[in-house]
């Protein structure tokens, strides 16, 4: 049995250990890359496109987007509600969804970029569920559609990003080779 096992084993260090060795450098940064701008990128663009809606920017659907109680506190007059703190909050989180995105799928700064869509999720669902009222859901319950499991699959996207890097099909690549030449 022990023979079994250990043949086994061989078997999969050979197949598989090969293929990482072959892959790594370009295939975790690229497909995370490329996952984040099939699945990501449009639900982020699409999102930051409805708080530009409106005469004014920072819109009054971006703040009650960000900061609900604040929106309907001031009636949703974007000119009553206080510069600082409310408007820095909503213009800051209007341009990482903008920004942040970009960075990612174009693998600039691409580590720093998913550290800040990692704190940009998290923000993003504690909003969804304290203001918006969404139910979190919980792990290990059987139900993959809930909140709180599609968000922990968006940040192991950004994860692995910030872990690998963007891969050498990248910006990022391009400029510290470029650094590196001199």
């Amino acid at each position: 049995m022990q023979t079994a096992i250990k043949r086994m084993t061989d078997l999969h260090a050979s197949l598989f250990g090969g293929l990482e060795a072959r892959t790594d450098g370009w295939f975790i940064g690229l497909s995370a890359r490329l996952w984040f701008a099939a699945i990501l990128l449009p639900y982020y663009f699409n999102s930051a496109m409805t708080k530009l809606a409106g005469d004014s920017f920072p819109s009054a659907g971006a703040f009650a987007q960000i900061v609900p109680s604040i929106a309907d506190q001031y009636l949703y007059d974007t000119a009553a509600i206080p510069f600082f703190p409310w408007h820095i909050i909503v213009i800051a989180g209007t341009l990482a969804e903008f920004v942040l995105p970009v960075l990612i799928v174009l693998g600039l700064f691409a580590r720093l970029g998913a550290l800040g869509m990692i704190g940009f999720v998290a923000v993003q669902t504690v909003v969804d569920v304290t203001a918006h009222g969404a139910a979190a859901g919980a792990l290990f319950d059987g139900l993959p559609d809930q909140l709180i499991d599609q968000r922990m699959l968006w940040v192991f996207v950004l994860l692995m990003l910030v872990i690998k890097g963007a891969g050498k099909f990248s910006l990022d690549h391009v400029l510290g080779r470029r650094a590196r030449d001199g």
